[in-house]
């Protein structure tokens, strides 16, 4: 049972995150030989103001 995880700065749409899974689902099942129904895709969506990079905080730097 794969499990990805993907983080990022809150902001995508329900269809965007759909999109990703099937996309991230398909390319398990291909590359990694994973039954589709197998796969896992948790989405974690972070708000800019608890995502740091390099120390800075990234809200200040880009919106996404």
């Amino acid at each position: 049972m794969p499990v990805v995880r993907v983080s990022f700065i809150e902001g995508r749409s329900d269809e965007q995150k759909q999109q990703l899974a099937e996309a991230i689902t398909d390319a398990m099942a291909k590359i990694a030989g994973s039954k589709r129904e197998a796969v896992n895709v948790i989405f974690e969506d972070v708000p800019k103001r608890d995502w740091y990079l390099g120390g800075a905080l990234t809200a200040r730097a880009r919106t996404s």
